[in-house]
């Protein structure tokens, strides 16, 4: 059944690791900021992504590594915080070694997050779909998963191993990588940048785990249906930069609308949402039923 659950964060992670177990796709749209994962929520999508290289760009950075660890865990306890279904987080490499790692799976886990996933290029890393990329060995990474396994206190915060080995090392490679990672105990994988239909279906029947996918135009991976993904193995598709790259355009079209015309205000229905709708999405009418339980108001401005 679906997660729409208004508990704690371990009744979020007991939930959505039955969710995965149900062996359907589950679409997660990627988020950089509170007001997108609310936006998320209210559309009706059971799981969300937030997305490290949407908050290094929402921040003016590219993706390559620029953002600190405790300025994303800033962002995900405020967006964990508005909403009520579970957040998958990427933590990149864990900011450092497997040293640096345990103290990152334990901030994320105290931070709300359901599901983290850890990569295996060096630090600092890059986008997964950037050119120039390097990774740790195969050692290295399982020895860093072994670290996030045994550093996380819920158990049921699920440890998603990511693997950028297809563009630098080739597909063979990446799928031993892949069996290292989930030999060792990670709780699914993610396999970055396929370049084709045939390399997912043939990572799909080379690892027996949960497998999740990246999917987003102008990437190396090529756009693939729900349904073919679904049928192929996958139980997670990401779409990390869709609310972005969406949310730029309309920016866009409504400063070049704000030098054109004419207007007092600018305010144009067809293109960005009323004053009203925008304060419904934070829920000002909850927040006026508190103030009217807990706040003491003068009679005059009640009045007014």
């Amino acid at each position: 059944m679906p997660i729409h659950l208004k508990h704690s964060p371990g009744d979020l992670r007991r939930a959505f690791r039955r969710r995965i177990g149900e062996g359907v796709l589950l679409r997660a749209p990627g988020v950089f900021d509170p007001m997108s994962a609310k936006l998320v929520e209210s559309a009706g999508f059971e799981v969300l992504y937030v997305s490290g290289g949407g908050i290094s760009r929402s921040m003016g950075f590219p993706d390559v590594g620029l953002v600190t660890m405790t300025e994303v865990i800033e962002r995900v306890r405020l967006i964990t915080g508005g909403v009520s279904i579970p957040s998958i987080v990427d933590v990149d490499t864990g900011y450092g070694n497997a040293i640096n790692l345990i103290r990152t799976v334990q901030c994320f886990e105290d931070a709300g997050a359901s599901a983290i996933h850890i990569e295996d290029q060096v630090t600092p890393k890059k986008c997964g779909h950037y050119t120039g990329k390097s990774l740790i060995s195969t050692e290295e990474m399982v020895l860093k998963i072994k670290a996030a396994l045994n550093a996380r206190r819920d158990p049921n915060l699920i440890v998603i191993a990511r693997t950028d080995a297809r563009a630098v090392e080739g597909l063979d490679a990446a799928i031993e990588r892949a069996h290292a990672y989930i030999d060792v105990g990670a709780d699914m994988l993610f396999f970055e940048a396929p370049e084709s239909i045939e390399e997912m279906r043939a990572v799909s029947a080379a690892i027996d785990a949960p497998l999740l996918i990246n999917m987003f135009g102008g990437g190396k991976t090529p756009s693939v249906p729900l349904n073919d993904l679904e049928s192929i193995g996958f139980r997670i598709v990401i779409f990390p930069s869709h609310l972005q790259r969406a949310s730029i355009k309309a920016m866009q079209g409504a400063l070049e609308i704000l030098k054109r015309d004419d207007l007092a205000d600018g305010e144009d229905t067809q293109l960005m949402v009323t004053f009203n709708e925008r304060d419904a999405i934070v829920n000002l009418d909850g927040m006026k039923d508190l103030e009217k339980r807990y706040l003491h108001v003068p009679q005059a401005e009640e009045e007014a």
